[in-house]
Formats: C-alpha cells, structure tokens, sequence
C-alpha cells in the first residue's frame, strides 16, 4: 500500500493523528525535502528507507514505488501541507494506476489555512464575502486566461495566492486592476514554522514592505477586506436565531 499524506504546512505537530501514525509504520518515505519538515521523519521506525524526493523526478519516485511494493513494503509519499493543493500528485496516482499499485490520501493542513491562523483572520465573514479563491499567477506553470489574478479580484471575494511572493510586483498590479480599490493584504512566510514572519500592509504599499523584509519564498499572499472591515455577526450564535439544536 501506498499512502498520499499531508505534513500540514511546517509545523511538525499540524500532521493529522492518521497521517502520523501511518507515518510511523512505513518502511519507505519519501518526502518532500524542501518544504516538509525533517523533524516529521523523528516519527518513523528504526530502518525506514528515506528518500528526498527534493533532487529526484517522477521516474526515480515511481521506481522506489516499485520496488517497495514488489517486497510487500508500507510506502508513504510525504507531501507539504494538504497534498491536493498544488501537489502534483494526480500524475505520481496515474502512474501507480498503470501498474496497479494501491494507494490511500490522507489529507493534511494547508498551508493558507495555517496563514489565517497566523493573522488571526476569518475568511468567510458574514455580508463581507462568503467565498475563498485559492490561486496563484503564472510563472513556469501557466495559469487559464479565465483565472487571470486581475478576473478573480473582480469578484472580490476572499484570497490566498500561492507560490507568487517572488513576483509580488506583478501581483498587486494585477489585484489593484481586478479590486479597482485600496484592499488590506497580509504576507505570511513559513506559516506555523519557528521562523514564521507576518507582514501587513495595503496593496499601496505590501510591495515594498516584502521587499524590505527580504521575504522571497515560502510564503502565502492573503488578501481581502476580511483583513481589516466591519462585518455582520452570524446568526450561528444570534440568541433571535433558531434552529435545529437551538429553539
């Protein structure tokens, strides 16, 4: 068996109870080294096979999947944060389809999750958005046109940008176009990690705060007026409000 595992986003107590435990009874990991947390491989039992999959391509991955499950061995492919978000695991899964190799996900936390966390944020505030755009700009990977930064601001809904602080020029053109407004920002680099840094700012002046600041990777882009706004109360805890558990 194959297991797909989320590490969470750094913070190596951000793994799941099943993800850890799963973790602890490989025989084979095989982690992503430069951005899951070493500290995670402390878990594994005495002789486990460790791999950074950091220095090798899909080829190489596929065939320590081989040949650990051609000797009946555990595998676990240690992904950052939740596996599903940019973790190009789709084409690692159609490959072990092709050979018939079984596999399981367990999901993990990602890492704009862990952003929130780290600004004390709510994403979803009642009558300021009820929507969250996980996206990023285009750089090697190319984005569709339709997903253009500039067409998603438009929405104005709540935003996590991934994988785009090196180009955080380019991002606030893009959102000042697509807002059309002064909208409060917050970059948050290696979220839930002991050297996590939190820089706050507008789109008038984010650009050179993170500049200034030197952060250039790792990091998570949080924009929206739930930053900074006035906001409705839910009516989840509204005394007037009845429902099923509350009359």
């Amino acid at each position: 068996m194959v297991y797909f595992i989320g590490a969470g986003p750094g913070d190596v107590d951000l793994i799941t109870v099943r993800g850890r435990d799963v973790l602890s009874k490989a025989d084979v990991v095989i982690y992503a080294g430069s951005l899951v947390n070493n500290k995670h491989l402390e878990f594994c039992k005495e002789g486990t096979e460790i791999y950074n999959s950091a220095s090798m391509n899909l080829d190489e991955v596929i065939e320590v999947i081989k040949k650990a499950e051609g000797e009946n061995k555990l595998v676990v492919r240690l992904h950052t944060g939740e596996p599903s978000i940019y973790g190009a695991i789709k084409e690692q899964m159609d490959e072990l389809d092709k050979f018939n190799i079984t596999y399981k996900v367990i999901p993990g936390v990602s890492s704009f999750a862990a952003a929130a966390s780290a600004i004390k944020k709510e994403f979803t505030l009642p009558n300021v958005s009820q929507t969250v755009i996980l996206t990023r700009v285009e750089g090697r990977t190319p984005v569709p046109e339709k997903e253009d930064l500039e067409n998603l601001a438009k929405i104005g809904a709540s935003m996590a940008i991934f994988l785009s602080v090196s180009m955080i020029e380019k991002v606030v053109e893009k959102l000042k176009k697509g807002y059309g407004r002064n909208v409060p920002i917050a970059v948050i680099e290696k979220a839930s990690w002991p050297d996590e840094r939190i820089v706050v700012g507008t789109l008038d002046d984010i650009a050179l705060k993170v500049k200034e600041a030197n952060i250039t990777r790792c990091a998570q882009i949080l924009v929206g007026d739930f930053i900074d706004c006035e906001y409705d109360k839910s009516k989840l805890y509204d005394k007037n409000f009845s429902h099923m558990f509350r009359k």
